[in-house]
């Protein structure tokens, strides 16, 4: 099929910037839709119908127009966190044209002198700043897609809150035009107020000494966590987060998760992994949210009640951890039966009831049982001994392909 539908990526050269083939798409449509800012960039010899998009935003009318010639303006890449790739999810790829221009992170890179494949591309357009959060490390660098004005200021102040107050900022306005302009500035001396609504914000990370390092990989300190005791100790947490083996885009259940240690280390994995968090006690359904802001996953979706009442009609997990509630009847199985197949479960134990209870579960379904003893060395008198933790009994079991 002869594509309908034509993407067109307007940077701030507007039409005189585009090349032949999106100005004769543009020229040829019936319909234009797009922001009034890109559309406010077309010349008058641009004869069709523009539409601006609906509030609240939706794709549906464009959708009805299949089979006519219709365009689409986004800004830059349509591609990169832009319209296109909203709409390539919905429109056959034969359908579809998309022609680009350089995204405003292209830019960016170019004038910094920063190679774009070595640098974290993050937005906050509609999303939380706090995702910011996992990817502070010092020497970093970061382009971040603002959400308006204010951001870049919004940005400074957590950089600031989280220890990172000597990192540099600078941010973009209307890149790739003739208003083109950079500010710059430190993190806890950010002397700019209210910026272009359209606006990238360039960040070299550096820590400052109050900065706390957190590695990306399993095993955070347990101090990381604001939690009431009931935490999946760090030692213990890495081992069942190597069992439970994350991989990008796959979902977790977190069940009985307490501060949520383990679906936030999940997340943490990688960009795409995501976590379900099911916790019946409102004081530590408060730590799971102070937690996972604090840690950059602020996606991880807390699920307000007990196992197994609380697991109806979630999405299809890929793995599962159980840190509580093993003994609790129907807790076990109806984990198991909600798994998909090829999924891994994972339950840690330390009362004889709940290691029970996992050991007859091995009897039906198969797993390893690994028995964990970690001890630390803490003072006695003016010498020091080891100071044994509660012994843990861990179960990793893989579900059959065919069950």
């Amino acid at each position: 099929m002869t594509p309908w539908l034509t993407v067109v990526g307007i940077g701030e050269d507007g039409f005189s910037g585009l090349g032949k083939q999106a100005r004769r798409a543009l020229l040829g449509a019936r319909q234009i839709f797009g922001g009034p800012r890109q559309l406010a960039l077309l010349p008058r010899c641009v004869t069709g119908q523009q539409v601006p998009w609906t509030s609240p935003f939706s794709l549906a009318p464009v959708l009805a127009q299949r089979g006519e010639p219709v365009c689409v303006l986004a800004s830059g890449d349509p591609m990169f966190y832009g319209v296109g790739a909203s709409l390539a999810r919905q429109v056959p790829a034969d359908e579809l044209h998309v022609l680009s221009m350089p995204s405003s992170c292209a830019l960016a890179a170019a004038r910094l002198g920063w190679p774009l494949q070595e640098v974290q591309v993050l937005s906050v357009v509609a999303r939380p700043l706090s995702a910011l959060n996992a990817h502070l490390y010092s020497g970093v660098r970061l382009l971040v897609l603002s959400n308006d004005g204010d951001s870049p200021a919004a940005l400074a102040a957590l950089l600031t809150e989280r220890g990172f107050g000597p990192s540099r900022l600078q941010v973009f306005e209307h890149l790739g035009g003739a208003e083109e302009r950079c500010l710059r500035g430190r993190a806890d001396a950010w002397p700019h107020g209210p910026l272009a609504p359209l606006n990238l914000v360039a960040i070299e990370c550096l820590a400052g000494p109050q900065a706390v390092p957190l590695s990306p990989l399993a095993g955070l300190p347990d101090h990381a966590f604001r939690h009431d005791g009931q935490l999946t100790k760090r030692d213990v947490r890495a081992m069942t987060l190597a069992r439970l083996a994350p991989r990008p885009g796959e979902l977790l259940w977190d069940v009985g998760a307490g501060c949520g240690s383990i679906g936030i280390e999940w997340m943490r994995a990688h960009p795409s992994c995501r976590a379900l968090a099911i916790e019946a006690d409102e004081g530590r359904q408060a730590f799971i949210e102070f937690n996972r802001e604090a840690l950059g996953v602020p996606g991880l979706h807390l699920i307000r009640g007990k196992a197994p009442d609380a697991l109806h009609g979630l999405e299809t997990p890929d793995a599962l951890f159980i840190g509580g509630g093993v003994t609790r009847a129907g807790v076990l199985e109806r984990c198991w039966a909600a798994l998909r197949p090829g999924g891994r479960l994972v339950a840690n134990a330390v009362t004889l009831q709940s290691e029970l209870a996992l050991a007859h579960f091995r009897e039906r379904h198969g797993g390893d049982l690994t028995r964990l003893h970690v001890a630390q060395a803490q003072p006695l008198g003016s010498f020091d001994t080891w100071r044994q933790a509660l012994p843990i009994t861990l179960l990793d079991v893989v579900k059959p392909v065919d069950a």
